[in-house]
């Protein structure tokens, strides 16, 4: 397969791409480099496939039509689109990035799947769009009309604008939405990682909502492989093209349990900051992920305690701190 995808420096996009390589696939790959967080770490990623036979790197803004539909030269058998602008609090400090990523970013990508006719288009959302729900755990079925985040609301904004293009042109769309996902070349704004980070330095870590936290969280490994399954499973016109799945691990842990297992690996005790709730974020998430088991054979496999062995032994080999 020849495929697209988008976000090809990020977390998810390098791993899910050098998984398509490693079976033989030819990919596409385009990314801003946008400096959210380490321009050094996401060329990094790119170190990794750059190179490697059936890779091909372009650096646009997929906001930018014309550019994004110059990169994506030749045919394509699908479009895995990833690239967003990440992260629920810094969509408070710059909405506007938001909007111009993930809205903007959205559309210019449905619409080269229609012009294209892409036969799959599979694109990141995020738990983030199940917002102020209380209920758990959280399943595709959920109202999704509270969110407590602008980043959450961009994402479910992607659902309703690809549920839209799907019945309109019949262009097969899955989205994914993903849960707290972690693991080796992770994003350093994400808890696991600062926490890390400021623990090797000596620095107190900032425990939100007074430790009273939960997450799904999802070791890189088990998403790709749930990226893998929905690619191979195309909804057709009984689902009017258009097809959601959580991809989580189906086992939320307690935020101190992540402390706890840092403090192990690195052996290091923490010094903790207990401070209240951070706007924007929820107390908990947990991953209904009944529909992706049955539709798409997935199953995470990797416990928190494997996936954060895994993740500091990566860290303890870097030359240098992640910020």
């Amino acid at each position: 397969m020849r495929i697209l995808i988008t976000g090809a420096a990020g977390f998810i996009g390098a791993a899910t791409s050098a998984a398509l390589l490693d079976r033989g696939d030819e990919v596409v790959g385009v990314d801003n480099l946008n400096d959210y967080y380490s321009v050094s770490l996401k060329q990094a990623r790119l170190a990794r496939l750059n190179g490697r036979k059936g890779f091909a790197f372009s650096q646009i803004d997929i906001a930018d039509t014309k550019a994004l539909d110059s990169a994506a030269r030749g045919e394509f058998d699908a479009i895995i689109h990833l690239a967003a602008q990440a992260g629920v609090r810094y969509s408070i400090e710059n909405p506007f990035a938001y909007e111009h990523s993930n809205l903007q970013g959205h559309l210019s990508v449905l619409e080269l799947a229609r012009r294209r006719k892409i036969a799959h288009l599979v694109y990141a959302s995020s738990s983030s769009v199940y917002g102020a729900n209380e209920k758990t755990p959280f399943a595709e079925s959920d109202r999704t009309d509270a969110p407590v985040s602008f980043y959450g609301a961009t994402k479910k904004a992607n659902e309703a604008m690809s549920c839209a293009y799907a019945r309109l042109y019949s262009t097969p769309t899955t989205g994914l939405r993903f849960f707290t996902v972690y693991g080796p070349w992770g994003r350093p704004d994400m808890a696991y990682l600062i926490f890390t980070e400021k623990m090797l330095k000596g620095e107190a870590i900032d425990i939100f909502n007074e430790g009273r936290m939960g997450r799904d969280f999802t070791y890189i490994d088990d998403i790709v492989a749930g990226v893998l399954a929905a690619l191979a499973h195309p909804p057709g016109p009984s689902d009017n093209f258009h097809r959601v799945y959580n991809l989580g691990n189906d086992k939320p842990e307690e935020l101190m349990r992540l402390v706890s297992l840092l403090e192990t690996e690195l052996g290091i005790e923490a010094k903790k900051n207990f401070i209240g709730m951070q706007k924007g974020d929820v107390e908990r998430t947990w991953a209904d992920i009944s529909k992706a088991r049955t539709d798409l054979g997935y199953d995470p496999k990797t416990s928190l305690a494997e996936g954060i062995e895994a993740t500091i032994a990566w860290r303890k080999g870097l030359k240098t701190p992640l910020y």
